[in-house]
């Protein structure tokens, strides 16, 4: 294939996979209430089970896979991973138990974490700085899709037959997508001389701490992203059930409505995000950056809308606000990952991903749903069934701490941002033409 046109293909079929990487955490939180009635749990169980347990081992095997995508074949990562986190979501249809279910979700999360950070690491071999917020953008979109299979397909299945047929019916794709990018999709390194220095000694662990650690832009946004995490998996996790519980929707018609509003928000919001940074604020970091704070702030805002009776009496003001708020608030994926692969050494960019990915999950998937889940038991007592909508409007004001260290974040990136563009440079001189660049 040509260049152009390959790396067309290229971003599609990673699309795809992400898609598919992150559907089955939309069609898990859209059964929970079927979950929580066919396994007898409580929302605390049901906040652990789609947390703590997927993000802990999701978040550290990240780290050994992006170790191994810094120096090895990431088609050949991404491909393998997505085998075995198909296999398991499949699997997600046979458990029997709350233990069974924990350990299965254990599983799944050890495959997913092979995917984002090899694919963003390709990606930047590919695509050069002003290329890469569009390009970035382009791959996010999986995620929009994903919400629009995992809402309207896993929706309707599990009204139909049940969330065990749903799991199946979910995971088993990913095995024929893994195969398409196993043989179809090149790794640039490949073609590059075996004996580069760049490829034979890769950084430390340490090293790549050590580096990150000292760069301010780095540090605030990996705090930014943490805290977001939180914030979003503890509102996105629980809001199917919200719409369950306090407007006594159905999942087939639930997913139908989530499909459209996140399925159209997101699309328009990660596109404009693209073309925006792109067009208006290409190799202008800054500027990207102060503008993540906003829409941090704007999304939000609209997000808590949704949850006050007032202003969303009933559930076409629910979603109106769903929708406005999820437009705005995903502008910021590609771009602010464009930013993070722009911000490190070549050499540490899945790395990087991945410790960003470590904590952000932890912290996020992994305490976010668990947080929700506790306090809406909490405040059961004084809400009953409401007590989820409060849970779930008590966390919209924590998203002005993320702001923050966006707008921290613009201060220091243009020193930082020279900082590592001269030091790739003196690596590349130094591998005297040995290394054929992506930059």
């Amino acid at each position: 294939m040509k260049d152009a046109t390959y790396k067309s293909y290229l971003i599609s079929v990673l699309l795809v996979i992400l898609a598919l990487n992150f559907t089955d955490r939309w069609a898990l939180g859209l059964a929970l209430e079927n979950i929580k009635a066919d396994l007898a749990l409580s929302d605390t169980q049901l906040g652990f089970v789609s947390g703590i347990a997927f993000a802990l081992f999701y978040s550290v095997m990240g780290i050994p896979i992006a170790r191994w995508a810094d120096r090895g074949n990431r088609v050949a990562i991404i491909s393998l991973t997505a085998a075995v986190w198909s296999v398991m979501v499949a699997l997600c249809g046979v458990a029997g138990s709350f233990k069974q279910l924990l350990l299965i979700r254990i599983g799944v999360g050890i495959g997913e974490a092979g995917c984002i950070p090899p694919a963003l690491s390709l990606i930047a071999d590919y695509f050069t700085r002003t290329e890469r917020p569009r390009a970035v953008s382009v791959y996010m979109q999986g995620v929009t899709v994903s919400l629009v299979i995992g809402y309207f397909v896993a929706g309707w299945l599990n009204e139909f037959y049940g969330w065990r047929a749903m799991f199946v019916v979910v995971g088993l794709p990913g095995l024929a997508v893994a195969a398409l990018g196993a043989f179809s999709l090149r790794e640039p390194r490949r073609h590059q001389s075996q004996t580069a220095a760049s490829w034979s000694d890769p950084p430390t662990l340490k090293d790549v701490c050590l580096t990150l650690w000292t760069n301010a832009t780095f540090r605030h946004l990996l705090y930014a992203y943490s805290v977001l995490s939180f914030f979003n998996y503890g509102i996105l996790q629980w809001t199917p059930t919200f719409f369950v519980r306090s407007f006594g929707l159905k999942t087939g018609d639930l997913g139908t409505w989530f499909a459209i509003m996140y399925g159209l928000s997101g699309l328009l919001g990660t596109y404009w995000g693209g073309e925006w940074a792109s067009r208006r604020a290409a190799r202008n970091e800054r500027l990207q950056l102060r503008a993540f704070a906003i829409m941090v702030f704007v999304s939000a805002l609209f997000g808590a809308f949704m949850y006050l009776p007032a202003l969303a009496p009933n559930r076409y003001w629910a979603f109106g606000w769903l929708g406005v708020s999820t437009m705005v608030g995903i502008m910021i994926n590609g771009p602010m990952f464009s930013v993070l692969q722009t911000l490190v050494p070549e050499r540490m960019r899945a790395m990087s991903i991945a410790l960003v990915y470590l904590f952000a999950n932890l912290i996020g998937m992994g305490l976010g749903p668990w947080a929700t889940g506790a306090m809406s038991d909490a405040l059961r007592p004084w809400f009953g069934e409401e007590s989820l909508r409060y849970a779930l409007l008590a966390i919209c004001p924590g998203y002005l701490w993320v702001s923050w260290h966006f707008w921290q974040a613009g201060r220091t990136v243009s020193r930082d941002l020279t900082t590592v563009l001269e030091a790739d440079t003196r690596d590349l001189c130094d591998e005297e033409g040995t290394h054929a660049s992506f930059p």
